[in-house]
């Protein structure tokens, strides 16, 4: 069982920014977070760490921020991991229940879910996550827990997440070198799913997608149950990487117009309606058109969002989940998003922001700090939860640990 602890911190990785969020038990069942950091990433190239020591300066710069602004220091964290790698299967195990009376026990669920680890796996790639999704005991199918069930033969269904060993050990060893101890790598979609769907969505069937800077997650629930999770790797810079193709500007300029006048609403400009570059930036000259501008935008929205549904149609999900897709993440916030979700996915769209927690720090509130957020609700949950190694695929990912504890400062 993970241990319990008065503070739980969450760190964030991503391409454009580090996160990092602390939190305690509030009043409640408001957990309540009391620091709340951003920094500029550094080291870091669609997800994956590309240069250790500027991995480790970002991660540290931005420890240091949530320590000054709580007076504590974060000795351990849930990192979350990311990437266009990490992969994401259906797998079974099959055990037979170990003791005589033929009672169900922990132990028993431990073997099921090892057993379906033996799945083959790609080479130099790691388990991060076995989650079960339900259990057949001899003929009694979908059970949700078979502890203190009787039975002689134990089945499981399980979602096991996967991801490149190098990348793993890569991310740990970043975080070591700032003298944070992992409690557990997640995958970042998984907590992100935490922190802005409630448990009704998940019954019924939803679909988060975390725009990020340079990649989007996507992660599929249906009965409460995981069925799919990916990374793309397209994001919001491939926004700013068109507007500076498509209008001949700068990259520095083309994000900043993408800011304070990006939107999807190209059917409501009008052909001489123009913003001026010297408003943005005193050193530019000319103008450019809104509409063209819009249309820029609008069409690598749809790009995504249409690969997104790609995924759906895998699984056979495109159009059929009842709480529709819920957006998250710093790509998320430009004015007609949701609009454009529904377009293309045809289904019900919203925003989906951090829930269950209290803060006065407004800035944990918005969408970029989703997944941060449902880092430190990924590890209240383990806390609260027996077996709860069994949950995270924390037991498996300490092989990993053990790997690169000598890896510490």
């Amino acid at each position: 069982m993970a241990r319990k602890e008065k503070t739980i911190t969450g760190i964030d990785v991503g391409s454009i920014n580090v996160k990092v969020v602390m939190a305690q038990e509030g009043e409640g069942d408001k957990f309540q977070v009391i620091g709340g950091a951003l920094s500029p990433s550094a080291g870091v190239s669609k997800g994956v760490i590309s240069s250790i020591e500027d991995a480790v300066s970002s991660i540290s710069g931005c420890l240091e921020k949530v320590e000054r602004m709580t007076g504590m220091a974060a000795g351990h964290a849930y990192v979350g991991i990311s990437g266009s790698d990490i992969i994401s299967q259906e797998t079974q195990g099959v055990v037979a229940v170990a003791k005589a009376d033929n009672e169900i026990r922990e132990d028993d669920v431990e073997r099921a879910l090892g057993a379906a680890q033996t799945v083959a796996t790609p080479p130099n790639y790691e388990v991060i996550h076995v989650i079960p999704r339900f259990f057949k005991v001899d003929s009694q199918e979908m059970i949700k827990d078979p502890v203190g069930m009787t039975g002689v033969r134990l089945e499981v269904e399980a979602q096991m997440i996967e991801g490149p060993a190098a990348q793993i050990k890569n991310l740990t060893k970043c975080v070591y070198r700032t003298g944070v101890d992992i409690d557990d790598l997640v995958f970042g979609v998984l907590a992100t799913a935490e922190a802005v769907l409630g448990p009704r969505q998940k019954e019924l069937g939803v679909a988060v997608v975390n725009i990020g800077g340079a990649t989007t997650s996507v992660a599929v629930f249906e009965e409460g149950d995981v069925l799919t999770a990916k990374v793309l790797p397209v994001g919001a810079n491939h926004i700013t990487n068109d507007i500076a193709i498509g209008l001949r500007t700068s990259i520095e300029l083309a994000e900043q117009v993408k800011l304070d006048h990006g939107m999807l609403l190209s059917k409501d400009a009008k052909a001489k309606d123009e913003i001026n570059l010297a408003e943005i930036d005193g050193e530019e000259e000319g103008s450019i058109s809104k509409k063209e501008l819009y249309m820029v935008i609008e069409a690598r929205v749809e790009e995504i969002f249409s690969m997104v549904d790609e995924v759906l149609k895998d699984i056979n999900r495109s159009g059929k989940l009842p709480s529709g897709v819920v957006l998250t993440g710093g790509g998320a916030m430009m004015p007609g998003m949701v609009d454009m979700a529904k377009k293309v996915f045809r289904l019900p769209a919203s925003l989906g922001y951090p829930k269950n927690i209290s803060t006065v720090i407004d800035k944990v509130n918005d969408l970029d700090f989703s997944t941060a957020v449902g880092l430190v609700l990924w590890g209240r949950q383990l806390q609260h939860v027996e077996g709860g190694g069994r949950l995270s695929g924390g037991s498996l990912f300490k092989r990993v640990k053990d790997m690169v504890k000598r890896l510490k400062p």
